[in-house]
């Protein structure tokens, strides 16, 4: 439903700028992954939104539909949207001056294992998924769906990396957490 998209497009834009706004108070890098290792995870996640937010590539079986195209299809989507979108917000500014867009420890670096980090090791790439996946049912076509697959591939190629920084930081600390948390999906992944 067109009406719906612009306002799943709004989402994405409003995220979009929140998050630049919040990364310019960051701490410095202490240690960060060397710029070509993070090529693989960048264009897939740049492919992901491309194939969820691009209509053009509505076609063949890239426009094949797996939910029927109805309101309240589109409005479920639109909600997942939003509740993913405030999740990883909320995770976003709860990790506050730690966050980095790039496999990073901070100067300082803190272990961060409450609010949404309580609930999930990495709530962010948690909560962008499950916006992905509002998008992809509200588009309602197969372009979504491969771009829910993308990006998980591309957030687990980088989160593994985090986690082996995380790990080489705080040691057994972060094996405890691991332990205790799951790193996507509470109780499951």
């Amino acid at each position: 439903m067109q009406t719906d998209l612009k306002y799943i497009e709004a989402v994405w834009t409003s995220l979009g700028i929140l998050w630049v706004a919040a990364s310019l108070s960051a701490k410095p890098a202490a240690r960060t992954e060397p710029a070509a290792g993070r090529v693989f995870h960048l264009v897939t996640l740049a492919a992901a939104f491309c194939l969820l937010l691009n209509a053009r590539l509505s076609v063949g079986p890239f426009a094949w539909r797996f939910v029927p195209d109805s309101a309240g299809v589109a409005y479920a989507g639109l909600a997942l949207t939003l509740a993913g979108a405030g999740f990883a917000m909320w995770a976003r500014f709860y990790l506050g001056r730690n966050w980095s867009a790039s496999v990073t420890i901070k100067q300082d670096h803190e272990l961060v294992r409450s609010g949404p980090y309580a609930v999930v090791r990495h709530p962010i790439y948690s909560g962008l998924l499950l916006a992905m996946i509002g998008t992809a049912i509200a588009v309602g076509e197969m372009r979504g769906a491969l771009g829910i697959i993308l990006a998980l591939i591309g957030w687990r190629t980088k989160y593994s990396k985090e986690e082996a920084f995380m790990t080489a930081q705080f040691g057994a600390d972060y094996l405890k957490y691991k332990r205790e948390v799951k790193a996507l999906i509470p109780f499951v992944l």
